[in-house]
Order: C-alpha cells, then sequence, then structure tokens
C-alpha cells in the first residue's frame, strides 16, 4: 500500500499546513479548493513558512533553498475534484461541519479511485459518520493534525470498528513519513487531545466568570503552575473561540455531560463575533498583537 500521490482538500490553515509538510517529505501534492482566492491565500502562507524553515540551520530543523524549492515545485492547485482522481491518499481538511464533510465524501468516493486512503482531518465530529458518505469504510481513517502544522509533532490516527488493519497502519506510516509522531485513538467523540483539553478551556471559563482571577493571573498560573506553553485564554484565542464553542457542542451532544457543556460568556463572546487573535479581539485584545491586552473591563461590563 505504498502512498505516492497525496490529495488534501481545503488549504485554509489546516489543508495548507497538511500539503507544505506533504510535499517537504518527498510526496507530489495536489490541494483542493472551492475558489481560487482561497488557494492562492493557503499558497502565500506555504511560500512564507518555506522560506522561515529554508532560513533556519538544518541541524536545527531547517531546509535548504533546493528542498525549499523541490517542496514548492511538488505542490500543485486545483478547483476539479477530478484531479484528485489518482491520489494514494486524500486529506479532508475543510469546515469543521458534519453536512459539508459527508457531502464532500460523497462526491469524492465516486472519483478517487477505489485503493486509495481516505482521512478526515477532523478535531471532534465521529470518523464512523463521516466514513458512512462512502461506499469504502474500511479505507477509511481520521488524521487529526495540529495547528500549526508545519511546527506540531503530533497526530492522532483514528480508527473506526470498519478500518481495515492495513489501511490503519498504512496511516500511521504516512504520519511518521511526513515528521509527525502519531498516536493511536478510538473513534470517541473528542479523541484524547480533545477529550482532555476542552473541559480544561471550558473549565478556565467557568473560573473566570465565578471571580476566581483575573484573565491575566489564571494564564499565569497555568503557565508558571503546571508549566504550560500558554495559559488557557491565550490557547483559546489561538485557536479560535468560534471552534471551541463548535467542539464543546459537539461533545455536550454525545456524552451529556456537564463538563462539555459551553458557559454562557463563551457563547456571548461567539455571537458578537470576538474569536480570538483571527479577528483581533476575544479574551484578548489583539490590535497590537506585540501586546495583547486582557479585556476584562469590556467582559465584566
Amino acid at each position: 500500500m505504498e502512498i505516492r500521490k497525496v490529495g488534501v482538500v481545503g488549504c485554509g490553515l489546516m489543508g495548507s499546513g497538511v500539503a507544505q509538510v506533504s510535499a517537504m517529505a518527498g510526496f507530489e501534492v495536489t490541494v483542493l479548493e472551492a475558489e481560487q482566492r482561497f488557494l492562492d491565500k493557503g499558497f502565500v502562507g506555504i511560500e512564507k513558512l518555506l522560506a522561515k524553515f529554508a532560513e533556519r540551520p538544518v541541524e536545527k530543523g531547517g531546509i535548504t533553498a533546493q528542498q525549499r524549492d523541490a517542496a514548492r515545485a511538488r505542490l500543485k492547485g486545483t478547483l476539479k475534484d477530478e484531479d484528485l482522481a489518482d491520489c494514494d491518499i486524500v486529506i479532508e481538511a475543510i469546515i469543521e461541519n458534519t453536512e459539508e464533510k459527508k457531502k464532500l465524501w460523497a462526491r469524492l468516493d465516486k472519483i478517487v479511485k477505489r485503493e486509495a486512503i481516505l482521512a478526515t482531518n477532523t478535531s471532534s465530529i465521529s470518523v464512523t459518520e463521516l466514513m458512512t458518505a462512502t461506499t469504502r469504510p474500511e479505507r477509511f481513517v481520521g488524521l487529526h493534525f495540529f495547528n500549526p502544522v508545519p511546527l506540531m509533532r503530533l497526530v492522532e490516527v483514528i480508527r473506526t470498528i470498519a478500518t481495515d488493519a492495513a489501511v490503519y497502519e498504512a496511516a500511521i506510516e504516512f504520519g511518521k513519513r511526513v515528521g509527525k509522531v502519531p498516536v493511536r485513538a478510538s473513534d470517541k467523540t473528542g479523541f484524547i487531545v480533545n477529550r482532555l483539553l476542552v473541559p480544561y478551556l471550558l473549565d478556565a471559563v467557568r473560573a473566570y466568570e465565578e471571580g476566581v482571577g483575573s484573565i491575566a493571573d489564571i494564564d499565569l498560573a497555568m503557565k508558571l503552575g503546571c508549566g504550560y506553553p500558554m495559559g488557557p485564554f491565550t490557547l483559546t484565542d489561538f485557536i479560535g473561540l468560534d471552534t471551541i464553542y463548535y467542539v464543546s457542542q459537539v461533545m455536550f451532544d454525545e456524552f451529556r455531560e456537564a463538563r462539555f457543556y459551553a458557559p454562557p460568556l463563551l457563547k456571548r463572546l461567539v455571537l458578537a463575533g470576538w474569536l480570538g487573535r483571527k479577528t483581533g479581539r476575544g479574551f484578548y485584545d489583539y490590535r497590537n498583537p506585540e501586546n495583547p491586552v486582557p479585556q476584562d473591563a469590556a467582559l465584566k461590563g
């Protein structure tokens, strides 16, 4: 089950990152998007990150100018589903929406060659449910990369009860070949990381609502007290408040446990469009990205 050609669907932060690491690992990569402007934006981001890797010493994880150019040459974008027909693995990294993902997989199932591995990058949706949109459940897996993909070492490899053992092992080997450390996970909502991370982030919001501490102090306490590289509010802003809110809804629907229920403040921030770094405001104000300002005054109203 040799993988030579990789298809990636979606050229946002996750999709472009998966495409980049695949090309850097020597695979031919075709990236499918709905509109040219999304491809253009994603490829600009890839170009910038490849340039940064080329500026680093090789002994510190950098690449040579020749490797940068070779990786760039292995990447191409397309607006046509048919261009993924001969891919050995297709990795979907579109919007975290069950129905949109299922529509996509039903479409690609008719086009991609039968022996290909089909993989979803979902962070929370049931891989089993997505697999039902295809006629080959035995070849369907989850490959959950982490943002930013070129820098984060982990990939969760998720199998369903229908996944063929050889397909699963091939997916794990692919994760290794693109420079990641795979962990094996079963198809339980949230998998490993989000099953533990999301309740922690939600509980930080609840603690703030209850007056346990300020945004900055809670962040600082978790950094210095637990050795975390980011406090919970900085991390939530980085991931996106809308993403955390959506994942919490999926997990609450699955488990019906209070720890997965989104606190009112998170919902209000999402409704207001304060989604974190990507919108300039969240728990912090990022109008000066070098000096984010906690939004205690606004949030306490």
